[in-house]
């Protein structure tokens, strides 16, 4: 009878890496290695960051080079969505400073496609990636499943028109059945600074928060046994 490995996934969002607090002399990259370091002591296999990793795309080279060599420095696995402050324009922040020619760095949409597969966990993780500052939408046209495990990334606002009616306004809204329809393990979400799950259960959906709001990131288990189990673990 074949067996199947647990996989672990740290998944976080909202790092806003590189914002600019003049009255502050906080390392503008200090919660990148925070989260790493979070993700090393759950030993998590990938780490994915759900959206605006970066605060915005006026970032000097030496900070993204820098942000680069700590990505390379870590070793395991990470995939980062674009979302909608750093999104893939020509001077997106992913484009300079070595960030994409990371071995061990996938970024949806720019050196992968909008998915990334694992053999060795059979997994895929597919998103759509921001590529302008335009209205998109983040969990629209899932990608057809091939393999055992597979999550999705999203980055926008969660509406449920049932429950909340009164909330169908703003941009990059990630709608109830559109959750649904994906019908993935796992959604990662991004975009709202607070740690909380949403949908009605079908499908297991969270938002990471902001790290630095939450001081936690989510640890995704993919069991054995094919059961997912969510908790948080601390920032180290």
């Amino acid at each position: 009878m074949a067996t199947h490995p647990e996989v672990t996934i740290v998944h976080s969002s909202d790092l806003h890496l590189g914002t600019d607090d003049s009255f502050s002399e906080k390392d503008r990259l200090a919660v990148l290695p925070q989260v790493l370091a979070a993700a090393n002591e759950v030993d998590a296999d990938i780490v994915l960051l759900a959206g605006d990793s970066f605060d915005n795309h006026r970032q000097p080279v030496d900070l993204l080079e820098r942000a680069a060599g700590i990505l390379r420095d870590y070793g395991k696995r990470v995939v980062i969505l674009p979302g909608n402050h750093d999104p893939l324009t020509p001077d997106s922040v992913y484009r300079r400073g070595g960030l994409a020619d990371v071995a061990n760095v996938n970024i949806l949409g720019l050196n992968c496609g909008k998915s990334i597969m694992f053999p060795e966990f059979d997994l895929e993780i597919w998103g759509h990636a921001h590529v302008d500052y335009t209205d998109m939408s983040p969990l629209a046209n899932p990608q057809p499943r091939s393999t055992r495990w597979q999550l999705a990334a999203a980055h926008g606002h969660y509406v449920d028109e049932i429950r909340d009616p009164n909330r169908m306004i703003g941009s990059w809204l990630i709608h109830r059945e559109e959750l649904l329809a994906t019908s993935a393990d796992y959604v990662a979400l991004g975009h709202w600074n607070q740690s909380i799950a949403v949908g009605n259960g079908d499908v297991t959906a969270h938002y990471s928060g902001s790290p630095e709001y939450t001081g936690t990131v989510n640890v995704v288990k993919l069991q054995s046994d094919g059961r997912v189990h969510v908790s948080t673990a601390k920032l180290r």
